[in-house]
């Protein structure tokens, strides 16, 4: 049974830790609860370039002595940034926490911004946002969440702009996050072979020193919106996005949308899967997904498919959601999708970063710790009625659609009257 402890340092600082016996590895990761969505126009972009600019070299080490550092320990380290969250992780054998709790310490607080590192790696998320647009299963996302969010910043590229990418010097990185890398927004999280009060002592000095005070994040409330995005591209598929409102993070609903999703399109034998793919043929690529965030929430499903095929393919995603809407759910596929989701918790818990993360995410959206064990009960209580009262609800919130190729002006007209007619 694993043990869970939480301390709070005198700037508010929270650290959380799983102790989990059996295990040599630990997980730690440093958040900060801004992310792209905090950004306002003048700065969008700008926490990614901080994320990768906090690995380019502190007042005592180099970009390739940190490297150097965690490679030698065998650690596995890395750092993303998300709409609503910043993290900086590594995983390394317990004989090593000391080490890397020292390094992470070090990179987080200390980082220089150096000018000329600041230019070299400019260049690099520059190649980012390109590899980005010649990547059209990821750049149909970008123009589906631009479209479905509108101006809010959960509507905007994490990578930014090569405009706005293009403007952040030195000093400007070093100033925003000196603003917004502020006490009440930093959590840190470990979980596997960790003590608390080891991981406290060793961290609390350096992390006391955080300000309290800094600048507000420009999050705005976030209203989903309707209607298609069309864009032509000479590419082999078309991609397509379909989409409509979902529960928040913390919505008590959110065990119902997991189920929900199961059955639209996460899952080989899911509704989306067998009907386009094994029954069809209409795409080698289809799911569907959720994206909770702190205030709304998104359903939303993609296919890859053949130019000609993207209304067809839209309307049989759709219809798909619409007969979960209309009563459509089963007690069999249901319990199939509950033994789904229960073999995927306890799988990922044998995986200190997922227990890490959930650490961060349920201190997040919760205020509290929440054993798997409460998880997977709220889950088996979950009835069919639940799931298709959230399907309506999605559906009847309206449907966006993005798609992105060859798209044909037949299929064009039917995918917006697809949007128009929700």
């Amino acid at each position: 049974m694993s043990e869970f402890r939480k301390a709070i340092l005198p700037n508010g600082i929270r650290v959380l830790t799983e102790h989990v016996p059996g295990l040599r590895s630990v997980s730690v990761g440093v958040w900060v609860t801004m992310g792209a969505r905090d950004e306002d126009p003048a700065h969008h972009g700008i926490s990614h370039f901080i994320e990768h600019m906090i690995f380019k070299g502190t007042q005592s080490r180099s970009a390739l002595e940190i490297a150097k550092a965690f490679d030698s320990v065998g650690g596995h380290t890395n750092a993303f940034t998300s709409r609503e969250t910043t993290c900086f992780h590594v995983r390394v054998l317990d004989e090593h926490l000391a080490f890397v709790l020292e390094l992470l310490t070090d990179i987080f607080l200390n980082s220089r911004f150096d000018p000329l590192e600041v230019e070299r790696e400019r260049g690099v998320i520059l190649q980012e946002i390109h590899m980005v647009e010649d990547t059209p299963d990821d750049l149909v996302f970008d123009l589906f969440g631009r479209h479905f969010w509108g101006d809010n910043g959960l509507g905007r590229s994490i990578l930014g702009s090569p405009e706005s990418v293009t403007r952040f010097d030195s000093e400007r990185l070093r100033a925003y996050t000196r603003e917004a890398y502020t006490a009440p927004r930093v959590l840190v999280t470990a979980a596997g072979s960790v003590r608390h009060e080891a991981l406290v002592e060793a961290i609390a000095p350096a992390f006391t020193a955080v300000p309290v005070q800094g600048r507000p994040s420009a999050r705005q409330p976030a209203l989903p919106g309707t209607g298609a995005a069309l864009h032509e591209k000479d590419l082999e598929q078309v991609h397509l996005v379909l989409g409509c409102r979902g529960p928040a993070a913390a919505d008590p609903r959110r065990h119902a949308a997991l189920l929900l999703n199961v059955m639209l399109g996460g899952s080989m034998s899911s509704r989306l899967f067998q009907e386009i793919r094994e029954k069809r043929g209409l795409a080698y690529s289809v799911y569907s997904f959720l994206s909770p965030y702190e205030d709304a929430g998104l359903l939303g499903m993609y296919a890859g498919v053949a130019p000609g095929k993207a209304a067809e393919v839209a309307a049989l995603a759709a219809g798909e959601l619409e007969r979960l809407a209309s009563g459509g759910v089963t007690d069999r596929e249901l319990d199939e999708a509950k033994s789904h989701l229960r073999g995927n918790l306890f799988l990922a818990m044998e995986n200190t970063d997922t227990r890490m993360t959930r650490l961060a995410r349920n201190e997040i959206h919760f205020g509290r710790f929440i054993p798997p064990e409460e998880a997977l009960g709220t889950l088996e209580a979950v009835e069919p009625a639940e799931v298709q009262e959230l399907a309506a609800w999605c559906r009847e919130g309206g449907l966006a659609v993005a798609a992105l190729g060859p798209i044909g002006e037949p299929d064009a007209r039917a995918l917006e009257a697809l949007a128009v007619g929700a």
